[in-house]
């Protein structure tokens, strides 16, 4: 039996390959992450990059013992003695929070921008769009409780998706307010769903011990529906006076720059380190769990993880999510492109002469040769294939010459240059056809919509 990838993930390809998809082309991971990168940097935000695998602790301490992550979801990778263990991480704030924390970043300017993408790992049920390896891009800010940049990370996130090209987006924000919010509305929980006791799921009793909000976030339809019988209060009915205003102030902020969103109440956020500002974006095109990604504001996070108080806020997106979305919207993704120039030798005697032109254009553009020699007819049929732009054939007579016999294989176009003059043909050719190995999008400046 052959061996295969495990449930959950997904390969990553080369254009032209025969299972190529959205979620699976490499080239449109590549575009995606770049175009946030872009948006990103453009507002200040350093990469940071942390292990794939933390101590085991860094998540429970950080995420929660009562999240399905931690309970649930959690791959431990190595074990040695009585050590707690490592785990792949399931998250990035908390693994961005510790290296902030470890490496002295408190040093650097504040309010402290930081980003970074890669894989994320969770042992969860296989769905669209849900996967046991999955790719985030993480956007984080350290160093200000400040409400003005709740907003600014919220609408960077809408930047992000909409220079993407996507337009069927919207933010669902809501507040959880504050330690003292949480606990008088987790009083309130505990008291109401107590006398339901047995209505509630498994998973739904062990959260009214531990943390009854997130019961609120139950995915069994039998908790759902219970909670609208209920009629139950929303958080934001518990906010106090500074978490009210707070806000306030992020939606002023939202509604001066035309970012547009919803009010939700029920907005829980699945992990426990979050208070105030939170928010998810929503696209229907990815299915009935139609969230792209999330985010909030974290302010105890960093204590809890045994350092100096830290306020901080922050946001993640699934990649493949995106992608999915997009492909809903039916935006044009990008592919990678062929060579610019392809050399061919007629004659099994040139084809070092014609590797050697290659390699030596490579310094200006992407080239390909061909490692065997080719008679004209095979040799355009190739290079079709490749997705080449320009063709250059290398005989005995362009060898004598010092020349090379090229042709457009788009616009039919022939020309016989000097070698050369190759470097500055190929430099003029990048220029004039924008052709390019990661081509970039074009700028998608929406126009900003009124917010409720």
């Amino acid at each position: 039996m052959a061996i295969t990838r495990p449930k959950g993930t997904n390969d990553l390809l080369p254009p032209g390959s025969p299972k190529l998809s959205p979620v699976t082309s490499a080239a449109a991971h590549i575009w995606l992450t770049e175009t946030a990168r872009r948006v990103l940097e453009r507002a200040g935000a350093q990469r940071i990059d942390t292990p794939v695998f933390e101590e085991a602790e860094l998540v429970k301490r950080g995420v929660g013992d009562s999240t399905d992550i931690v309970r649930k979801e959690m791959f431990t990778v190595y074990y040695f003695g009585d050590h707690g263990g490592f785990i792949l991480r399931p998250e990035g704030t908390a693994a961005i929070v510790r290296a902030y924390l470890q490496n002295g970043l408190k040093q650097l300017p504040t309010p402290l921008k930081l980003w970074t993408s890669g894989p994320i790992f969770r042992a969860e049920n296989v769905q669209k769009g849900r996967y046991r390896q999955f790719h985030q891009v993480d956007y984080e800010v350290l160093g200000s409780a400040d409400p003005l940049v709740d907003a600014e990370a919220i609408a960077l996130m809408v930047d992000v998706v909409r220079e993407l090209g996507l337009k069927e987006v919207r933010v669902k924000l809501g507040s959880i307010g504050d330690p003292a919010d949480r606990e008088a509305y987790n009083a309130y929980l505990r008291e109401l769903f107590t006398a339901h006791l047995d209505r509630l799921s498994d998973d739904s009793k062990d959260r009214l011990t531990r943390n009854p909000m997130r019961i609120l976030d139950s995915k069994s339809e039998g908790d759902q529906d219970l909670i609208a019988e209920l009629s139950v209060k929303p958080m934001l009915d518990f906010l106090g006076d500074e978490a009210r205003a707070h806000f306030e102030a992020v939606q002023g902020y939202l509604k001066d720059w035309g970012v547009p969103y919803d009010l939700d109440p029920s907005i829980v956020r699945g992990l426990d380190y979050y208070r105030r500002t939170a928010w998810e974006l929503h696209h229907e095109g990815v299915g009935a769990k139609s969230a792209l990604g999330g985010g909030g504001r974290y302010d105890g996070l960093a204590e809890i993880l045994g350092g100096q108080a830290t306020p901080g806020i922050g946001w993640a997106f699934g990649v493949e999510r995106l992608l999915l979305a997009l492909e809903a919207e039916g935006v044009e993704l990008p592919q990678t492109e062929g060579p610019l120039l392809y050399v061919v030798a007629l004659d099994e005697a040139n084809v070092p002469h014609a590797a050697k032109i290659a390699i030596d254009a490579r310094a200006v553009a992407r080239t390909e040769f061909a490692y065997r020699a080719m008679k004209p007819g095979s040799a355009f049929k190739d290079a079709e294939r490749r997705g080449v732009r320009w063709i250059a054939l290398l005989g005995s007579q362009e060898i004598e010459n010092g020349t090379l016999s090229l042709k457009n294989l788009q616009s039919g176009e022939q020309r016989v240059i000097g070698v050369s003059e190759l470097a500055a043909f190929l430099e003029a050719e990048k220029q004039t056809s924008n052709f390019s190995h990661n081509p970039q999008p074009t700028p998608h400046n929406p126009t900003p919509q009124e917010s409720p």
